[in-house]
């Protein structure tokens, strides 16, 4: 497995990043520790988790059990310096903290939980969820306008959470900070203020990256090379779509989408023929879609480094395998091609 330096941190990281979101609702435990098991020894060693997962569906009485689940996992198998370990803060909404917006207080306070939860004393990568202003992500580039947002305020509130950074680096606690579901103004004000008052960098952005979500491609990308700050693709399948299980509008027994029916707003009149153009692709080319998926998304000009998560031990498997798939010329015009007619399909 190549390893790439994640931006400015001093971390270095494998080219695919464990997804975990689906350990304590899809997966088991056991299936978990499973998955974790192949995953370093296939030397996926960079793995990604948060203080509100599992996912499908969120839930109040789940919280923080995919966090458990490593923790047991650490303590069962042992040697935690092999893994870089990357965890969450949630931002306002219903299920944690109710209401309340991101601060430095609370960042300390959601970290200790986490580090109790994951049975260690430091998290290598601490994001920030989602922004406390909000932000066109989760499908709200629809109606999302940054309409009556102070300033001064964000400024101060970046600073706060900077600061506790800083602490908490000091402290051995975390060893870099993120972001997640940003925006690019966002990111440049939190590294215009790292830079000028001292403070810990934003060493990377976890945002939502695939065939058919690429809001990164316009001015992220720049902003993602110029400052060297990699993505951390979320939903590199598109939450399953461009595996094909859902082809034909389907929903197979036990699927993310048995849960989730409209996948967190993916499901629209657009989606299927997208998703028939490039199963199609693949299919010419002699590619399994998920594996041209996955490749598609560290073929960027920018550093991405895919997240990839599974529900079975053959598809992680598979998925795996994509750090070995490099697409060619002719099937990259042809990927080129199938966007323009299908730029945007939810």
């Amino acid at each position: 497995m190549k390893m790439i330096p994640l931006g400015r941190s001093g971390l270095t990281v494998p080219e695919l990043c464990l997804g975990t979101m689906t350990w304590g609702s899809q997966n088991t435990e056991d299936e978990a520790h499973a998955q974790a098991d192949m995953a370093l020894e296939r030397g996926v060693t960079f793995w990604d988790t948060a203080e509100m997962y599992p996912t499908n569906p969120v839930r109040a009485e789940t919280v923080g059990r995919t966090e458990e689940i490593i923790g047991s996992w650490l303590a069962a198998r042992g040697g935690r310096s092999r893994l870089v370990i990357a965890s969450k803060i949630a931002g306002k909404g219903q299920v944690i903290r109710p209401g309340e917006k991101i601060t430095g207080r609370m960042m300390r306070a959601a970290l200790e939980g986490t580090l109790r939860r994951l049975r260690t004393d430091y998290v290598d990568l601490y994001q920030l969820h989602w922004a406390n202003r909000g932000s066109y992500h989760f499908r709200q580039s629809w109606d999302y306008a940054p309409h009556g947002l102070d300033r001064e305020a964000e400024t101060a509130h970046m600073e706060d959470v900077l600061t506790t950074a800083k602490a908490l680096v000091d402290e051995g606690k975390i060893r870099a900070i993120g972001l997640s579901n940003e925006t690019v103004w966002g990111a440049a004000r939190w590294l215009h203020l790292a830079d000028t008052l001292g403070l810990p960098r934003m060493a990377s952005v976890q945002n939502e990256y695939s065939l058919l979500c690429r809001q990164f491609d316009t001015d992220w990308a720049e902003f993602s090379m110029i400052e060297n700050m990699p993505l951390l693709a979320f939903s590199p399948l598109a939450a399953g779509l461009l595996s094909g299980k859902y082809a034909g509008d389907v929903t197979p027994e036990g699927t993310r989408r048995s849960h989730t029916p409209d996948l967190g707003g993916r499901i629209t009149p657009h989606v299927f023929p997208a998703v028939a153009a490039y199963l199609g692709i693949a299919a010419r080319h002699g590619l399994d879609p998920c594996q041209m998926a996955i490749a598609f998304c560290r073929s960027r000009p920018f550093t991405t480094i895919p997240i990839i998560g599974a529900t079975s031990l053959a598809r992680l498997d598979a998925d795996i395998g994509a750090a070995g798939v490099v697409l060619t010329a002719e099937g990259q015009d042809e990927i080129a091609e199938a966007h323009r007619e299908h730029p945007m399909p939810y």
